[in-house]
């Protein structure tokens, strides 16, 4: 199962970073270069433990449709969303945040596994897990941009 890990630094407070994390109109904000829409069960903008989340987007110029669960949840230190339905044959998004001196280390980590056996383990080896590397990487800086402005 490959796994994808990446390591932000940002120059804000914990409970801000965490909640920015968790708050769907700011994800569709942050990849809005897809298209990418996100709506919830719950009540709030806010994701916690027990929401359901479907996010829509276009990628490879495709239409794709991922409905995650959030099964863990920790303020303001970590949540975990988990693929219900998708185009992966599995999806697991660790969200981590560290408080430091200077802010808040947030780390993603991606476990998944590519969809039709051998030919999506070629495809994430040609192209997929650099793709989805890159899309994790533009959404973080557009996080840590929202993050560390006033707002």
């Amino acid at each position: 199962m490959p796994r994808l890990q990446l390591i932000t630094p940002i120059a804000a407070q914990i409970e801000r970073v965490f909640d920015l994390a968790r708050d769907i109109n700011v994800h569709s904000q942050t990849l809005a270069d897809t298209g990418e829409t996100a709506v919830t069960d719950g009540r709030s903008s806010l994701l916690t433990l027990g929401d359901t989340v479907t996010f829509c987007a276009v990628h490879f110029g495709i239409r794709q449709r991922l409905v995650a669960k959030i099964t863990e949840f920790t303020p303001p230190r970590r949540f975990v969303d988990l693929m219900l339905e998708g185009a992966f044959a599995s999806l697991t998004h660790t969200h981590d945040f560290e408080p430091t001196p200077s802010g808040t280390l947030m780390r993603d980590t991606i476990d998944y596994t590519a969809p039709l056996g051998p030919i999506g383990r070629l495809a994430d080896f040609l192209f997929l897990k650099s793709y989805m590397t890159r899309l994790i990487e533009r959404r973080n800086q557009a996080l840590k941009e929202i993050a560390e402005s006033e707002g």
